[in-house]
């Protein structure tokens, strides 16, 4: 019997970081990453899972931005308990960014990426589409763009779909990225006297 092939060179995570092998996970710090819904925190799971664990991390869903402000204040953040924050929309003028100005600690990083949804964020090569639809402003994004790609199923089933192509970091837009491994490198930042 041959013995199994090992890879020709590091194994590497979703994310493209150097996969730990055999590690186990950390203990969850205290510092979150918070996502204004479920679809984001499925996507982050999928791509970042392996890093997140590694680092203890726990990413949370907020079910929207609009009481930012409150939940920040609610999970109380501090040196050693730091928060960041993805945000969908994040552009300038939006409802999102006037919300996400009213956080002001050096202990809360919010980014954000440009896409309506998070949807947007996976390319849609990944997905055998051209390019994600224009939905006219006052149509629910999701319903819009399905509608205008004309899938039948309903936002739960499509997001399965959209979900299920993602395999690694290049499926996935550069905006948002850049933006989540921000915030990892954030929360998980060693705690220093002058942090």
């Amino acid at each position: 019997m041959r013995p199994a092939e090992r890879p020709a060179g590091p194994v590497r995570s979703a994310s493209g970081s150097l996969a730990v092998q055999g590690a186990k996970s950390r203990v969850a710090k205290e510092s979150r990453i918070y996502v204004e819904g479920v679809h984001d925190a499925e996507l982050v799971e999928r791509i970042w899972g392996h890093d997140l664990r590694i680092g203890g991390v726990v990413v949370e869903y907020m079910e929207g931005i609009d009481h930012l402000p409150e939940i920040v204040a609610e999970f109380g953040p501090g040196p050693q308990r730091r928060l960041g924050v993805l945000v969908d929309h994040l552009v300038p003028g939006s409802k999102e960014s006037r919300i996400a100005e009213q956080v002001s600690s050096p202990d809360v990083l919010v980014v954000g990426h440009p896409f309506v949804d998070v949807w947007q964020a996976v390319k849609p090569s990944v997905l055998g589409i051209r390019s994600w639809p224009d939905v006219p402003y006052g149509v629910p994004w999701k319903e819009g763009a399905l509608s205008a790609l004309g899938w039948s199923e309903d936002p739960g089933a499509a997001w399965r779909r959209i979900l299920g192509s993602v395999r690694s970091f290049t499926d996935l837009e550069p905006e948002l990225l850049g933006r989540v491994e921000e915030l990892i490198d954030f929360v998980t930042a060693p705690y220093t006297a002058e942090s």
